[in-house]
């Protein structure tokens, strides 16, 4: 699994996440509620409703080992967690926005004390399917909850033009985990080992990705053979598809290889 690269623990994270996006929702108004999102179809009221499922789907998998929906026949994963989804997001529609953020309030901090078990270097319950096709560590999973919870609450924040919750702290480790896509965003470019990619996230960070000949990890450095810079708003946008590729490519500064470059700027961080 060191083809994810080191260790990212983002646990202590979730309450302060948590408290930001409760302090959000308890401000708006009815019609904030209702104002429409970047999700297609979906209001401030039915993202709200879909990360508290993510909180209920979690709880009730992981902790309670309840398998929850079945798969219908021949349904895709992107098919599938489409239609959970809709469906969950519909009958919450009956819910008073009071009462889902009584319920995030309640069940958020249950979730913190399930993630508190988990070793972090033990295989995930849930593999990180954008990140690779093979099993997935504990804590790549935990992170991909993160990043979840942390962009749909920047997705409400857009909708009401309420800016926030993106100091470092909470949105640097976002973009960390979305970067562990980076080897499986690059798998089908070969070229000889010591190949190297670097993408750099202005104010935020640099990372690394190195080809061994025929498979693609992440590194802590090497001379690289592109590099792509883009600001961090893009960067998590086009990992979650709020912009398209070829929108990022437009907004990035590039260097080098162009094939490489092409290929860092169509990375998906989300089941689609």
């Amino acid at each position: 699994m060191e083809i994810f690269g080191p260790v990212l623990d983002v646990r202590p994270l979730f309450g302060r996440e948590r408290h930001e996006l409760l302090t959000l929702l308890e401000s708006l108004s009815a019609q904030e509620w209702s104002a429409p999102t970047v999700c297609p179809g979906w209001t401030v009221h039915d993202i709200a409703g879909h990360i508290l499922n993510d909180y209920m789907r979690r709880l009730s998998g992981s902790r309670d080992g309840f398998a929850g929906a079945k798969f219908a026949n021949d349904e895709t994963l992107p098919a599938y967690l489409a239609r959970v989804n809709d469906e969950f997001v519909r009958a919450m529609r009956q819910c008073s926005p009071q009462l889902i953020v009584q319920l995030l309030t309640v069940l958020g901090p249950e979730l913190d004390r399930l993630w508190a078990t988990f070793d972090l270097t033990a295989p995930a319950a849930l593999d990180v399917s954008w990140a690779g096709d093979g099993p997935s560590p504990a804590w790549l999973d935990i992170a991909r909850e993160y990043t979840e919870f942390w962009v749909h609450q920047q997705q409400i924040r857009d909708a009401v033009g309420r800016p926030g919750a993106d100091q470092l702290e909470l949105a640097g480790p976002v973009l960390d985990a979305f970067m562990r896509a980076l080897p499986h965003t690059l798998r089908d470019v070969v070229r000889p080992e010591g190949t190297a990619v670097r993408v750099t996230l202005d104010g935020a960070g640099t990372w690394h990705a190195r080809s061994d000949g025929h498979r693609w990890r992440m590194a802590a450095e090497g001379e690289p053979a592109a590099t792509v810079t883009m600001r961090p708003g893009d960067f998590w946008r086009l990992a979650t598809r709020g912009i398209s590729p070829d929108e990022a490519r437009r907004r990035a500064t590039t260097t080098g290889d162009p094939e490489l470059a092409e290929a860092v700027t169509s990375l998906v961080a989300v089941v689609a």
